[in-house]
This record gives structure tokens, C-alpha cells and sequence, in this order.
């Protein structure tokens, strides 16, 4: 595909090249996640974290840059699978500000394919941060990899699937048009979720808030709940042995039945301007958060037959001292590790919070809205000043065991590992460092 096509989705989904997508995935091509795969925006399992091993102290220099290369504006993290890492970036085509989902090769970070998505003229909503390291607005969604096909899912509510190896189309839909959606403020920052055959989306309208679709061909599975979506991305978990999906929607959280969308649970949450982490799923309790003086709360979740029923465990009100703007926090042993702060740019802390009573139990300051994930056991954080972190996950205190600065420009996206390898860009730039056991102790 070249990026001066004007439309390179003119008759699509026909049948033909649905039944062949289709065909594929069940002729071999069905979802492969490799240990080493960071495939989709919250990781392998949903809930930013990997099982992989990393070096958790680094040369005095910093870990090894593999490569480096620039990247236009945007928020969107990479998604790694394949041996290609995927991230969404701003370009102008025909001097129109396009999305561009971009597919890098993984170890060199030499551009294998960009398929334009939506033009999209942002309003200046992620222009705000740190004195001098503010500006660069953009995308803000991740890139979602399954198999042989990558799905992603625009800022103006657009969800594609194309080819990984190619960028060649294999079928999209526009949420907004089939299925009588309405964007939000700020536009669409929520990335898809794939679970089984399924890909789970918000955005249409009364009746058809809440999506899944069969991802071989882009057929509707099912359509469920009349909801007005936030920038959140949906958690898929299992809880009381039943696999649900989970959107953090105006009204607060939605969990539906993975399989046919029916409603398992609702728990009002209050709303004001944005919504924007996912909800964090420990056990049978579940965080969330919102920023603009919302605040944070957890819910315990019981199952009495059929019947599922939430609990209020604890609610905080205001931005302090547990809520999250958009950093969405990691969960181990009874307790969350994230950035919780609300525009504390360049400043704000790493906390650990534990989960059923949201008692703060350490922080750290310093970090501004980035994000961590858990690897291994361990933190791993992305400051927003593009400083990455290695911190113990424990409860007993603060323990840094490394830190480098890796990017230039504004870090508000995820970092990821994949193959010994962490993956983090920023509003300049994109970087792939080593932090692979073989690196440990040089």
C-alpha cells in the first residue's frame, strides 16, 4: 500500500477476501502469542504484564540501544508480535493530518509497511506537559496483534484490520456509520481487545454501545447496552470462572459475557471531561479511576448462582491521593504499583497502593503521568520525561534497582518487552533498548 493512495478500503469487506481472512485463521493461522509477544496495548494477559526475564540492572551508561528513529506525534504505545513492532503516529498526507498505523521492523526499527487510517485534526487536548517538554498532540490508541493480522481502531472511531505482514486490508468498519455511534471529546483513545475469535470495541450508539466482532472477517458477534464510551481501553478477565469483558464507560463499569455480550454486573462511577485508564482487575476486585476531582475506588465482586453483585470496598474522592489521570496501574499480590497523579507533569509520583483498603503504602516522586508495567514480578517505568525505571514490586518500600534515560520528547505512552527488548516511544521518537539476562552485570 502507498501512502498516497486516497482510499485503499474502496469496496470492502466483499466476500471473497472475507472468506479468505477467514479461511486462514482456520487453516493455521490461528492466534499465536508467543511468551516473548507484547501483542496488544495491556500485554499478553490483559493486565500490563509478562512473564518474560529482564536484566533488572543496567550499565552505568544504560541498557544498549538497539535503534532509534524518529516518530511523528502521538500517545499510542507499540504493540510486538511477529518480529515487528506496531505503533500509530500523526503524518500529513495531501497536507492533512492522517493517523498512520506504522509497522517497524523489530530489530532494525526500518519502516516494513504505514497504512493511513482516519484524517484527523486533533483539538489540542494532549498538547499540555512539563515546561519544555510539552506539545506534540496525537494518537493515542495502540495497535492490537493477532496471528497474521493486526487490528486497530482510529481516533474517529474507524476499525481496521490489515495484513501483518503487508499492511494490505483484509476488512474494516466504521462505528460511527453501522452502528450509530458518536465520537467524544478528545476523540477515540481506547485500543481494541481480542479474546478468543472476538475483538472488543465502544462506540456505537442506543442498544449498540458495546461491540464484538469475529475478528476472521469482521462480521458482528454481538451488540449489547446503550453507554456513552470514555478514552478507556476494556480489560478482559475472568472472574468467578466466568470470562467477561469489562468497559469503563460514563456511567462506570460494564462487564458483559465475552461470548454473547449479556450483562453480568454494573457499578456506577462518576464522570467528568475524561475517563481514561482501564480498569484493574485483582481477584474478585476491581479498580478504577478518573482524574478532574473523580477520584478512585474498589469494588469486590461476588457471585451468589447466576448473580453477580458488587461491594464498595473504599472510595476516594479528588485527584489525591490514589486517583489516575490516564496511567493505568499494575496489580500483584494485593496491591497496585502505577503513576497516580492528575497533571503532575515532570513531578508526580510512583506509588504503591494496596488494593482492598487503597492505602498508600510508598511513593516516589518524579515520574509525571507515564506508565509502568509488571515484567516478571518487577516494575518497569516509562517516566514521562522519557526516563526508564526498574523498581521492585514490593509493598516494603521504594527500591530502584536501575534507570536510563532512553527518549527524547513527552512519554505518555506504555513501555513494553518483548525478546529481551523494551519498546517505548515518545512525541519525537521511538527506541528499542537491550535488557536482555545475557546484558546483566556488563
Amino acid at each position: 500500500m502507498k501512502m498516497t493512495d486516497k482510499n485503499p478500503f474502496p469496496t470492502f469487506p466483499n466476500t471473497a477476501s472475507a472468506l479468505a481472512c477467514a479461511a486462514a485463521l482456520v487453516t493455521g493461522f490461528t492466534t499465536i502469542t508467543h511468551a516473548a509477544d507484547w501483542p496488544e496495548y495491556r500485554g499478553p494477559n490483559h493486565d500490563g504484564s509478562t512473564t518474560e526475564k529482564i536484566a533488572l540492572k543496567w550499565p552505568a551508561t544504560g541498557p544498549a540501544v538497539v535503534w532509534k528513529t524518529p516518530a511523528s506525534d502521538g500517545f499510542s504505545s507499540f504493540a510486538v508480535a511477529g518480529g515487528k513492532a506496531y505503533t500509530i503516529v500523526s503524518r500529513k498526507l495531501d497536507n492533512t493530518p492522517t493517523e498512520v498505523c506504522l509497522a517497524l521492523d523489530a530489530s532494525t526499527g526500518k519502516e516494513a509497511w504505514a497504512a493511513p487510517l482516519s484524517f484527523t485534526k486533533y483539538d489540542g487536548g494532549g498538547a499540555s506537559g512539563a515546561k519544555g517538554n510539552d506539545g506534540g498532540d496525537g494518537p493515542r490508541s495502540t495497535p492490537t496483534v493477532d496471528g497474521n493480522f493486526v487490528y486497530v481502531l482510529s481516533s474517529a472511531l474507524q476499525l481496521f484490520c490489515f495484513e501483518a505482514k503487508s499492511g494490505k486490508p483484509a476488512w474494516k468498519k466504521d462505528l460511527l456509520a453501522e452502528h450509530h455511534g458518536k465520537n467524544i471529546r478528545w476523540q477515540n483513545a481506547a485500543s481494541p481487545v481480542i479474546d478468543g475469535d472476538l475483538v472488543f470495541v465502544g462506540g456505537g450508539g442506543p442498544d449498540e454501545s458495546l461491540l464484538a466482532f469475529n475478528k476472521a472477517d469482521g462480521k458482528l458477534a454481538w451488540k449489547s447496552q446503550t453507554e456513552t464510551i470514555t478514552h478507556s481501553t476494556p480489560v478482559v478477565a475472568t472472574i468467578h470462572e466466568v470470562r467477561q469483558v469489562i468497559f469503563f464507560t460514563q456511567s462506570g463499569l460494564v462487564s458483559l459475557a465475552t461470548k454473547d455480550g449479556a450483562l453480568l454486573w454494573k457499578q456506577p462511577f462518576r464522570f467528568n471531561i475524561s475517563t481514561a485508564i482501564s480498569p484493574v482487575v485483582g481477584g474478585d476486585i476491581v479498580y478504577c479511576a478518573a482524574g478532574y476531582d473523580v477520584g478512585a475506588a474498589a469494588y469486590r465482586i461476588t457471585k451468589t448462582g447466576a448473580a453477580f453483585k458488587t461491594t464498595e470496598l473504599w472510595r476516594s474522592a479528588g485527584n489525591k491521593p490514589v486517583a489516575n489521570h490516564w496511567s493505568t496501574p499494575v496489580y500483584k499480590a494485593g496491591h497496585l504499583y502505577g503513576m497516580f497523579q492528575f497533571k503532575e507533569y515532570g513531578t508526580g509520583p510512583l506509588k504503591c497502593v494496596e488494593l482492598a483498603t487503597g492505602k498508600v503504602k510508598w511513593e516516589k516522586p518524579g515520574f509525571g503521568p507515564g506508565n509502568v508495567i509488571l515484567v516478571d514480578g518487577n516494575l518497569l517505568a516509562l517516566a514521562d520525561n522519557g526516563e526508564l525505571v526498574a523498581v521492585e514490586a514490593t509493598p516494603a518500600g521504594y527500591q530502584e534497582t536501575a534507570r536510563a534515560k532512553i527518549l527524547a520528547g513527552k512519554c505518555w505512552s506504555t513501555p513494553v518487552v518483548s525478546n529481551g527488548r523494551v519498546y517505548a516511544r515518545s512525541t519525537k521518537e521511538a527506541v528499542c533498548v537491550d535488557v536482555s539476562l545475557k546484558t546483566a552485570g556488563k
